[in-house]
C-alpha cells in the first residue's frame, strides 16, 4: 500500500516509521538519550546549527549535557520520501530554562535507508528564535 504525495509514491510503512523516528529524535533530544540517538544516527552522520558542525560522537558528547530548555515540541512535519533518502522539515517550540522565553526554530533531518532500516545521516537546525 503507497500514497501518493507531491508527485511521490511512498511506502505507507516508511511514512509511518519516519514520523515515529522524527518523534524519537525529538523525545531524546529533549530527554538527553544518548542510547536512543545511538540508534537513529548513522556513523557519518554530521550535525549543523549556525556556526558549528558536529560529527557523530562530538554531537552525542553535545547531547549528554543537561539540556537548556523544556517543552519541546514540533510542528508543521513535512516528510518527503526520494527513494532512499528521506527529508523531515519541521519547525520546533520549546522555552528556554535561564530566561523562560518561548523560542521557536526550523529544522531539516535527512534520513538514508540503510539495512533495510532508516537513519539519521545529516541534521540541520536554525538557532531558536522567540516566537513573536
Amino acid at each position: 500500500m503507497s500514497e501518493k504525495t507531491s508527485g511521490t509514491t511512498r511506502p505507507v510503512e516508511d511514512l509511518a516509521a519516519l514520523e515515529q523516528l522524527n518523534l524519537d529524535y525529538i523525545h531524546a533530544d529533549q530527554s538527553n538519550d544518548v542510547e536512543r540517538f545511538r540508534e537513529l544516527l548513522a556513523d557519518d552522520f554530521i550535525m549543523q546549527t549556525e556556526g558549528v558542525t558536529r560529527d557523530r560522537a562530538e554531537y552525542l558528547e553535545y547531547i549528554a549535557k543537561p539540556r537548556p530548555f523544556t517543552n519541546l515540541e514540533v510542528h508543521d512535519v513535512n516528510i518527503r520520501i526520494l527513494g532512499d533518502v528521506a527529508l523531515i522539515h519541521a519547525r520546533s517550540t520549546l522555552t528556554t530554562l535561564d530566561d523562560g522565553v518561548e523560542k521557536e526554530a526550523l529544522y531539516t533531518d535527512t534520513y538514508q535507508k540503510r539495512a533495510g532500516g532508516w537513519v539519521c545521516v545529516a541534521a540541520c537546525a536554525l538557532d531558536p528564535i522567540p516566537v513573536v
